[in-house]
C-alpha cells in the first residue's frame, strides 16, 4: 500500500470514528503499529489530525461530538494513570470528595487510598470501582447517558443541591483561553458547573491532548480550577491558573 493511500484511509477512519487507536488502525490497514505511528506523526505535522498517546483524533474547529467511552479508555492511558495517581494523593482524611464521570477521573480510582474520606460521583463505572475497593460512595440520582456512563439531567442537578464538597475532581474535553473548560454535551456541562460551585477546591484532570481545544459548551473559566496534566506544551496557561505537570515526578 502506498503512503498516500495509507494517509487517506487513516483520515477516512477518523472521519467516521472521530478517534482511533494505533492498534485499531494497524488492524484496519493491515500494517505494523510502527508504520501507523510514523504515519500519524507525519499527518499530525501536516495538521491533518491530532496525534495523542495511543492513537489520534480528528481536529475540528469546535468539537461538537464525543467519542464513545470504549474509545476513550484506550487513549492516553499512561498519562491518565500518572494524572490519576497524583490527584488521588491530594485527598485528605475526612474529606468529602466529588469525582466527575470520565476516563481520566476514573483513573484516580485505582490509586485512591484514603478510607476516611466520603466520595460522591455521577460516574457509574467509577462508583463501582470505588465500592469494590471498600470505599464509602454515594451516586447522585438522574438519567444515565449511555455514551459516557455519566448521570445527568434535571434530577441530577437537584441531587447536587444538598452537597458541600471539600474538593472536586473533574474531566474536560477541551481547554482553551477563550473557551475555558468545555464539553460537547449541554447536560454534562450543567452537572460539572453545579458540582464545581459546591466544591471548596476544584481540580481539572486533563491529558495533553485536551489543550487548545474548544467543545460546544463552556462549563468553567480556566481561573476556576487548578489543572493537573502530564506535560504542558504551552506555558501561556500558567498565566491563568495553577498547573501541575506530573511527568517526571
Amino acid at each position: 500500500m502506498l503512503t498516500e493511500e495509507r494517509f487517506a484511509r487513516i483520515l477516512k477512519v477518523l472521519e467516521e470514528k472521530k478517534a482511533a487507536t494505533v492498534t485499531e488502525l494497524a488492524e484496519i490497514l493491515d500494517v505494523s503499529e510502527s508504520t501507523i505511528r510514523r504515519d500519524l506523526t507525519v499527518l499530525n505535522d501536516m495538521g491533518k489530525l491530532n496525534k495523542v498517546h495511543g492513537g489520534a483524533t480528528l481536529p475540528l474547529g469546535i468539537y461538537t461530538l464525543e467519542e464513545d467511552v470504549s474509545v476513550k479508555y484506550s487513549l492516553n492511558t499512561e498519562e491518565k494513570s500518572k494524572i490519576g495517581r497524583y490527584a488521588a494523593g491530594l485527598i485528605r482524611p475526612n474529606d468529602f470528595i466529588y469525582i466527575d464521570a470520565g476516563t481520566t477521573t476514573e483513573a484516580m480510582a485505582e490509586h485512591i487510598s484514603e478510607k476516611t474520606a466520603v466520595y460522591v460521583t455521577n460516574g457509574i463505572s467509577l462508583a463501582a470501582k470505588l465500592v469494590r475497593r471498600g470505599f464509602q460512595v454515594y451516586v447522585i440520582s438522574g438519567r444515565i447517558k449511555s455514551s459516557t456512563e455519566a448521570i445527568v439531567g434535571t434530577e441530577a442537578l437537584k441531587s447536587l443541591e444538598k452537597y458541600h464538597f471539600t474538593a472536586g475532581f473533574f474531566g474536560t474535553n477541551g481547554i482553551s483561553v477563550s473557551g475555558g473548560f468545555s464539553t460537547p454535551d449541554v447536560d454534562e456541562a450543567g452537572i460539572k458547573r453545579e458540582a464545581m460551585s459546591r466544591c471548596k477546591k476544584n481540580y481539572i484532570l486533563a491529558d495533553s491532548s485536551k489543550f487548545d481545544k474548544v467543545s460546544s459548551v463552556t462549563f468553567a473559566l480556566i481561573s476556576q480550577a487548578e489543572i493537573i496534566t502530564s506535560t504542558l506544551a504551552d506555558i501561556k496557561y500558567k498565566n491563568y491558573t495553577l498547573i501541575t505537570e506530573v511527568d517526571g515526578r
